[in-house]
């Protein structure tokens, strides 16, 4: 493995060279959505990255030398209340959510990971887990609940850089009398009645059914489906605390990771604003991908996307959008239906130095001022580069024709009339023709071989 990766890990605060535990298994895991609504493009900029970088690690480790996880929360309380609200029960509302996001990210480039844990299928695991905290001391049971001591973990607020002030009112949503200190977490909590529940063993002396705290999920499918400590660990900034602090507190103290924080290497992208506020559910100022596909191909979205560098906020509108899509027309054309070749060299470095997306862009435009003037070379390593990153997968006619649509035939069909009409040297109506798809935004080009269009 010639090429360096260097990331900026979130733990050390600083950037380092990655370095995989294993160069024939690297694990990585992202932290993937709670299935109770339609995803907003927020949400799509952690899949879009954590993508990127699992496309980059294949390039320079090996396509089959990566275990991607990304997991699915379906159990939470949000999904109960989303449940109830309409009358249904939690499988219907989260196999919905689950449906939108998969094809959501699907539509902006993103393969699918290696594995996809579901946090109701791992509750011996979790379980498995607290037992192990319970016996060293590391939790305690209060009122049925199974909560975390922080106390006991002197590596704490490592990840999160903290101050005890701020911990605590970080925790205020978990404050309860029963907790010996307000920044204790919860690991195990009651089920109400009708909600979903599971037995807890006999040794924790809980009565009734209850269920796992949102932290514990991740920790456990970390566990059970990679092993940690893991390579890499992605996900959004607003999990930094308290989720991914709570995670390296319990898988630390569970299992002997060695001294490693759960992750060797930690990599936490930017939020997304509408305005100047971050774009969120709760405050409703969310566009999603579907509505956005009804405009805009994945392509234009996924280049949105990686327009900033991964962990610099990015201000989503309406001209990011149409400057993303002007500079992916400028490919297309440039590199034609060239094979693709190796990825040059100028754009695994840019990807290679944290993600540096910006700079593979600009590299590429490079490539493309040199197959504009014919380098069949660049042509085919434009291609390579927009694969690396996840575009350029149509051809240049299905590009510029805005995709594949049940309005193609009918164009297609004008078009054979306006061939039919010049023939006849009836060139009012080829005119006319002409005019009228003009107007509809298609570009039609006269070639020797006969005509072709575009949507402009």
């Amino acid at each position: 493995m010639s090429q360096k990766i260097h990331v900026h890990d979130t733990f050390r605060g600083e950037k380092v060279e990655f370095r995989p535990a294993q160069e024939e298994r690297v694990t990585v895991y992202c932290c993937g959505p709670t299935v109770y609504a339609p995803p907003h493009i927020g949400n799509a900029r952690a899949g879009v990255v954590a993508d990127q970088m699992v496309r980059l690690l294949r390039e320079v480790y090996g396509e089959k030398n990566v275990v991607y996880a990304r997991n699915l929360t379906d159990i939470d309380d949000k999904i109960i209340a989303a449940a109830n609200e309409e009358g249904v029960d939690i499988e219907i509302i989260t196999a919905r959510a689950t449906e939108a996001y998969l094809s959501n990210l699907e539509a902006l480039g993103c393969d699918l990971p290696d594995m996809m844990p579901k946090a109701t299928g791992h509750i011996d695991a979790m379980q498995s887990m607290v037992t192990s905290l319970l016996e060293q001391d590391f939790a305690y049971v209060a009122e049925d609940h199974v909560l975390f001591d922080t106390q006991a973990f002197p590596g704490y607020g490592s990840l999160s850089r903290l101050n005890r002030d701020d911990i605590i009112a970080g925790a205020r949503v978990e404050v309860a009398p029963y907790k010996r200190d307000p920044a204790d977490f919860v690991l195990w909590k009651p089920a109400k009645e009708g909600e979903p529940g599971w037995d807890a063993p006999e040794a924790w002396g809980i009565e009734g059914k209850g269920r796992p705290g949102w932290h514990l999920e991740c920790s456990a499918m970390i566990e059970e489906n990679l092993r940690a400590p893991i390579d890499l660990h992605l996900g959004g900034l607003d999990l930094r605390f308290p989720h991914h602090e709570n995670e390296i507190a319990q898988s630390c103290c569970a299992t002997d990771l060695g001294g490693v924080p759960l992750a060797r290497h930690w990599m936490h992208n930017g939020m997304l604003r509408m305005g100047d506020t971050k774009m969120s559910k709760s405050l409703g100022n969310i566009v999603t991908p579907t509505e956005l596909l009804e405009e805009w191909h994945g392509e234009v979205l996924r280049m949105a996307l990686l327009s900033a560098q991964y962990r610099q906020p990015l201000e989503w509108s309406d001209q990011l959008l149409e400057a993303s899509k002007a500079q992916l027309d400028k490919f297309y054309r440039a590199a034609g239906d060239a094979e693709p070749g190796d990825v040059p060299s100028s754009v695994l470095e840019a990807l290679s130095d944290d993600l540096n997306t910006p700079a593979a862009f600009a590299a590429m435009h490079e490539l493309r001022e040199r197959a504009q003037a014919g380098d069949a070379e660049a042509k085919s390593g434009l291609r390579a580069a927009g694969r690396l990153l996840g575009l350029m997968r149509e051809t240049e006619a299905a590009w510029f024709k805005g995709g594949a649509s049940a309005d193609d035939a009918r164009i297609d069909a004008l078009l054979a009339e306006r061939a039919a009409a010049r023939a006849a040297k009836n060139f009012a109506r080829a005119d006319e023709i002409r005019d009228q798809l003009s107007a509809e935004g298609i570009i039609i080009e006269d070639n020797p071989g006969g005509a072709t269009w575009r949507r402009g």
